[in-house]
């Protein structure tokens, strides 16, 4: 696994520019704090997935191609320079998904404290999104709802439904007879 930073923060993305294409450099270019500040929720999760997809894609990349100069070089250490622009460009997406994460982290937060929020108003003005409360001496059929007819069991609609299941059984091996 590719090390991650505890801070992330634009000067250490700008070390990994010169390794990106444009159109990754343009993904990048997404992360920049007005960019961020201006996405919801929903914008933010499309950007995570993507960001995501290029991080999984080129972890994968460098491992593969890694595994592979192990094989020609004939050991780990003496094939790490050889990869050391694919594992930038890991690590590039690393950053950029932590920092998608963080952000994501807080609008959801913050978007869950209002939904919350709104619930204990509503909750406070007797409003509340839960089934109506039926008043003293009302049926709750009253209201224009048909009445529900009363089924014949013998004590449960499990048990009934095996014994039905049982009889047709029998009747199956009779009639294959």
């Amino acid at each position: 696994m590719l090390p991650r930073r505890a801070m992330c923060d634009d000067e250490d993305m700008d070390d990994y520019l010169w390794v990106l294409k444009d159109s990754e450099r343009d993904l990048v270019r997404e992360l920049e704090p007005e960019r961020l500040a201006a996405l919801d929720e929903d914008g933010l999760l499309k950007l995570h997935k993507r960001v995501r997809r290029a991080r999984n894609k080129h972890v994968t990349n460098y491992r593969r191609r890694a595994s592979k100069n192990v094989a020609h070089a004939g050991g780990r250490g003496a094939a790490a320079p050889k990869g050391a622009k694919s594992r930038l460009r890991a690590e590039a997406f690393e950053e950029a998904l932590a920092i998608v994460s963080g952000r994501l982290a807080v609008v959801a937060h913050e978007q869950a404290e209002q939904l919350k929020a709104e619930r204990l108003a509503r909750a406070q003005a007797n409003r509340s999104t839960g089934p109506a409360s039926v008043k003293a001496g009302t049926s709750p059929n009253k209201a224009g709802g048909a009445t529900r007819s009363h089924a014949k069991t013998t004590g449960g609609i499990k048990r009934d439904a095996s014994s039905q299941a049982q009889g047709a059984q029998r009747q199956a091996k009779r009639d294959a007879k």
